[in-house]
């Protein structure tokens, strides 16, 4: 049965609306409440980027509610949507649906209410961030969800909401905003690992990838630009690390005892190779002169590299001693094999394969023995598995199985498992891709781990 609701109190919230337009019987959407729930939806008919920061409140029942702000392609019930919703536990999600009449899915997120949360679109990208009140506020999912240009943007609240749902609430609007207008926008950000809270370490209107945790702790290392810069865990401002003339790309790191960083990247008129420069920058050192290489592992005593490399149009997993010398070849499978990784203890390599058809995570002996599959769960395009420092866990990135390659702007999870193999557990999603999580990238303490996310919006 449809059941109605009381008006939404609204402190200050400009809709070109005069009243609450209901859109119900939402009857599709029955994992937001129980049975077939209306809704009420205060919109302001939008067109292009937006964003609507809203203070949501604890429901005053205690099951799921949708209470939060809304994303609409149109008013039809069946509608392409995303929206905050509130769960029994006080815990948020961010619910979508994709296509009209198509499944609605939901992202967990550590955030509770009550809380800030600011859902935002720019272009097909739909963001959310969230924080205690008074807090700033930090990522929490972004994923894609593709609207038409003029959509409805508002306020939506379900039966089982009490009246008070909202607080103060503000609508921003750039407008229709052309791909050439659009900047990439990387956020560094660190992920607790027990309770998925995220936090950004620095946000800039330019691109940058693949952070290394160093060994205090203290710092990441990321590149942009062809160059390598550290920064404070707590924030403030990049600092060069010079590498003299090789221009950069993201696959590098720091060695165990923290003294060298690995760089892979490419001279004047020449492909990557991979060479080390001391910790605090200097004159690069070659390691592999034969290209393209790309570095991706340190062993644990700091003696051997391990990494990708293009040999006669094939990419296979290789090691070199880190004074350089004759690289050793530990796969031959057809098919790409890519990024490597000792564990800690020095005795396998994790490395990610296509040779199943489908990109995996599989695990070796550290002379190339005993090669077998460890991605486990849904089938998924898995990349760059990174040991935690104990050596129990794995986190790498996964696209969709559909995704070739590992390019930049998509959807993508980090997921955590058991080294072991276990089924994984998804820990953030968001926009990225290329240059998210490349590299290690593991808090010293286990605790948690750096990565980049992307938005593309408009320029200022």
């Amino acid at each position: 049965m449809t059941r109605s609701l009381r008006a939404i109190a609204l402190a200050s919230f400009a809709l070109a609306s005069p009243a609450l337009a209901q859109v119900g019987p939402f009857s599709s959407v029955t994992n937001i409440g129980s049975g077939v729930e209306a809704i009420h939806f205060q919109w302001k008919q939008v067109a292009g980027d937006v964003s609507i920061t809203a203070q949501v409140e604890q429901p005053g029942s205690r099951t799921k509610a949708l209470a939060g702000p809304m994303l609409r392609a149109v008013l039809d019930p069946d509608s392409p949507f995303a929206c905050v919703v509130v769960q029994d536990d006080g815990h948020l999600a961010l619910a979508f649906r994709r296509t009209a009449a198509g499944p609605v899915a939901e992202v967990p997120l550590a955030a509770t209410a009550p809380a800030t949360v600011k859902l935002s679109r720019h272009g097909a990208v739909i963001s959310l961030e969230a924080g205690k009140p008074g807090a700033p506020l930090q990522p929490a999912a972004a994923l894609t969800v593709a609207l038409p240009d003029e959509a409805y943007a508002g306020l939506a609240a379900s039966s089982n909401t009490r009246a008070r749902s909202f607080r103060t609430a503000t609508l921003e609007e750039d407008g229709i905003v052309a791909a050439a207008d659009r900047a990439v926008e990387s956020t560094l950000e660190t992920v607790d690992i027990d309770s998925g809270e995220r936090r950004i370490v620095y946000r800039a209107l330019q691109h940058f990838e693949a952070p290394n945790w160093t060994p205090d702790g203290r710092s990441l290392v990321f590149n942009s630009g062809g160059k390598i810069y550290s920064i404070s865990v707590s924030g403030g401002a990049p600092q060069l690390i010079p590498t003299g003339e090789v221009r950069c790309n993201n696959d590098h790191g720091i060695s165990p005892d923290g003294k060298w960083l690995a760089i892979s990247g490419s001279l004047p008129r020449g492909q990557s190779q991979i060479f080390v420069v001391p910790i605090a920058g200097g004159e690069p050192r070659l390691v592999t002169p034969r290209m393209p290489s790309y570095w991706h592992g340190w062993s644990p005593d700091g003696k051997t590299l391990a990494y990708c490399a293009s040999r006669d149009g094939e990419y296979d997993v290789y090691t070199i001693p880190v004074e350089g010398g004759v690289e050793r070849r530990l796969t031959t499978a057809k098919g790409l094999d890519d990024g490597p990784e000792y564990s800690p203890s020095g005795s396998l390599i994790y490395f990610n394969s296509v040779r199943s058809g489908l990109m995996r995570i599989w695990a070796m002996d550290k002379d190339g023995a005993n090669q077998r599959m460890i991605s486990q769960g849904p089938e998924a395009a898995d990349w760059f598995a990174h040991f935690s420092p104990d050596g129990k866990w794995i986190a790498y990135i996964s696209y969709d199985k559909s995704v070739e390659g590992h390019p930049a702007n998509k959807d993508v999870v980090l997921n955590l498992a058991r080294a072991d193999g276990s089924s994984p557990r998804r820990l953030v999603t968001l926009f990225g891709g290329q240059g998210t999580m490349n590299v290690p990238s593991w808090s010293p303490d286990g605790t948690r781990f750096a990565f980049v996310s992307y938005r593309l919006v408009k320029k200022r």
